[in-house]
């Protein structure tokens, strides 16, 4: 089956819309949190998003240091 970039990078969206304090650049801790707050059952979709997710806090964090 594949998997929409479409629907990893929405779903990513709303969890760190809806629990920022969740998540941070650890990709362990990440996709951990994405079992718990959803119901993926599919590893490979959760480790998809748990990696945007983190992606999407390196990025901030990259330009929190900037500033």
């Amino acid at each position: 089956m594949a998997i929409k970039p479409k629907y990893v990078k929405q779903l990513g969206r709303i969890l760190l819309e809806k629990y920022p304090e969740s998540f941070n650049q650890s990709f362990e801790t990440n996709k951990e949190s994405v079992t718990a707050l959803t119901n993926v059952e599919s590893k490979e979709v959760r480790n998809r998003i748990a990696g945007y997710i983190t992606r999407k806090e390196a990025g901030a964090a990259a330009q929190a240091a900037e500033a």
